[in-house]
């Protein structure tokens, strides 16, 4: 479905991925881990049309990335979702799902609606609520379901536990796992790599802006030699 091959890309002057290699199946969550600024959240922008690549090549479903605007590939169904969540604060929780549906027919957006306020019930509950007044996790929730309002076939995630609470990094990433069973593939970037290569089925690790290691994301954590070098553990 997503592949990377030798990828070169940095903003500006300043290169920040070298050569990187990735490639992404069908209904699988494959996870990047890496220390702060080994490149994760560059490698997601370049996949999505927010910076285009110096040298190498991007393919989605078999054509190239490259040149194509971020509303072109959301568009074929590859949807990201940014650390900062990027949510409209003054609309409700509704009016963020309706934004996030806007590729989509009247009955499409009906029926993902439900979808997600199956996935997030508190979403329905607070469906008049204002996005600003939520709470971390609350927002983080909100930002995927308007997401997978766009119908993803791949869903890029950055770092969807940022400020949250344990009990509730558990709740964010069991509902990755629940989206990932629908038959939606996810690309994870997750600052606790021990939870990411948890439910990972497979995962690459990041250095200097380099994929350095990949495997399945228990051969990962399994590894004493990952563990020690590359994830802090």
């Amino acid at each position: 479905m997503l592949r990377l091959e030798r990828v070169c890309c940095g903003y500006g002057r300043m290169q920040i991925l070298h050569d990187v290699d990735l490639h992404l199946d069908e209904g699988e969550i494959v996870a990047l881990v890496g220390a702060n600024g080994a490149g994760k959240t560059t490698t997601l922008r370049a996949v999505c049309g927010q910076l285009r690549p110096g040298s190498g090549t991007i393919t989605f479903d078999g054509a190239s990335t490259l040149g194509r605007r971020p509303d072109e590939l959301v568009r074929d169904g590859l949807v990201h979702v940014p650390e900062d969540r990027a949510l409209f604060g003054t609309l409700t929780v509704e009016e963020n799902l309706r934004m996030g549906a806007w590729t989509r027919t009247s009955a499409e957006t009906e029926e993902s609606m439900r979808e997600v306020f199956e996935l997030f019930p508190i979403l329905a509950e607070r469906r008049h609520q204002v996005a600003q007044t939520f709470s971390g996790g609350q927002q983080q929730m909100l930002a995927i379901a308007r997401a997978l309002m766009a119908r993803p076939r791949l869903l890029m995630l950055d770092e969807p536990s940022t400020g949250l609470s344990p009990k509730l990094t558990w709740t964010m990433l069991d509902a990755v796992k629940r989206i990932r069973d629908t038959g939606v593939a996810v690309l994870l970037v997750e600052q606790n790599a021990k939870q990411a290569l948890g439910i990972a089925d497979r995962a690459y690790v990041m250095e200097s802006g380099a994929t350095v290691l990949h495997g399945t994301g228990a051969e990962l954590a399994g590894s004493a030699e990952v563990r020690k070098a590359y994830l802090g553990l």
